[in-house]
């Protein structure tokens, strides 16, 4: 069971990373579910994706402290919405459109009001100066 829990965490990880360079796909979900499948499968290749700069970068803040800083949470809802805006301009389908604004709405909702803003560590400050 635990070649399956870890083949299961190497799947995961990688649409986590496509959702990382596709907008449309869902990066946190995969990568928690990567993150759940190696912890079941082996210690090994869970030290190994907590380590990775996939981890670090995406999911770490929201696994440990439950929240984002706000320079997080701007620069995912700024490409998003980008990417989400090339199709609302393109498609002339009216169902899509309000699909996508609905979408939208949500997306600024749900990262305004359910994930918790944190300030940035001096490690964090460190590194991007």
């Amino acid at each position: 069971m635990k070649y399956v829990y870890v083949s299961l965490g190497f799947i995961f990880a990688g649409i986590g990373g496509l959702g990382v360079m596709l907008p449309i796909l869902p990066t946190t979900p995969f990568l928690l579910l990567a993150l759940a499948c190696f912890s079941r499968g082996s210690d090994k290749f869970n030290e190994w994706f907590v380590s990775t700069n996939l981890y670090k970068n995406n999911i770490e803040d929201f696994v440990t402290k439950r929240s984002m800083t706000l320079k997080n949470k701007i620069i995912i809802l700024a490409f998003a919405s980008s990417m989400l805006l090339i199709p609302l301009i393109v498609v002339d389908i009216m169902w899509v459109k309000i699909f996508i604004v609905l979408l939208i709405i949500y997306k600024y909702y749900y990262f305004v009001f359910n994930i918790k803003t944190c300030n940035p560590t001096k490690e964090d400050i460190r590194t991007s100066v």
